[in-house]
C-alpha cells in the first residue's frame, strides 16, 4: 500500500509518494521503494499504487503507447486503459497510475477510466483520500507554497493517518 499525490499549481505539476511496501497487513517489507518514475525521454512523470510488478507492467505498456502516439499522453492513456479493460490477462493487474507531462495530469485505472481531476489534484493508494483532501485545502488556502511543497506535505499528512504510508517521501516536478 502507498500514497501518491500529484498537484498542478502556479504553472507547475508535482508528484509526491512514499516508499513503503507492505506485505499483508502487518509487515513493512521496505520503506524506500521508488514509486515515482520518469518515462518517455523524461517527458512524462508517473506514480503508481498497487502491486509493484503490475505497476511496472503498466508503466512499460504506457511507455509503448507513448512511443506509438508520439508522446501524446492523453491518447496513450486512453489506449492503455482500453487495452487494460479488454484484455483478460491485463484485467487482473492490480495497480493505478497517475501520469503527467507539461500539458496533462491524468489518473489511469484498470476499470478503463482516464480521469483529469477537477481541482488539479489527484491522489491514489491507501492514503490517497487523505492526501487529496489535504492538497486541495492547501491549493485553496496556501498561496505561498509551491506545487512540490503541497504534494509532499499532503503525503506527509496522509502518513500520519494511514498505517500503510510512511514519511520517506520522494517528489518530482515538471
Amino acid at each position: 500500500m502507498t500514497t501518491i499525490c500529484s498537484v498542478r499549481y502556479n504553472g507547475k505539476t508535482a508528484i509526491a509518494g512514499d516508499g513503503q511496501v507492505t506485505l499483508g497487513e502487518k509487515v513493512i517489507a521496505k520503506a524506500s521503494a521508488k514509486k515515482i518514475r520518469r518515462i518517455y525521454n523524461n517527458k512524462v512523470v508517473l506514480g503508481f499504487a498497487g502491486g509493484v510488478a503490475d505497476a511496472v507492467t503498466l508503466q512499460d505498456m504506457l511507455e509503448g503507447k507513448l512511443e506509438t502516439y508520439s508522446g501524446d499522453l492523453r491518447r496513450a492513456a486512453v489506449e492503455l486503459a482500453q487495452s487494460w479493460r479488454k484484455d483478460p490477462a491485463l484485467a487482473k493487474l492490480e495497480a493505478m497510475l497517475i501520469a503527467f507531462d507539461g500539458k496533462d495530469l491524468l489518473l489511469i485505472s484498470g476499470n478503463g477510466e482516464v480521469l483529469e481531476p477537477d481541482e488539479d489534484v489527484v491522489a491514489i493508494g491507501s492514503g490517497g483520500n487523505f492526501a487529496q483532501a489535504a492538497a486541495i485545502a492547501m491549493t485553496r488556502h496556501s498561496s505561498g507554497m509551491s506545487a512540490d511543497e503541497i504534494a509532499k506535505e499532503a503525503v506527509k499528512i496522509a502518513s500520519g493517518i494511514d498505517v500503510f504510508t510512511d514519511d520517506q517521501i520522494v517528489t518530482d516536478e515538471i
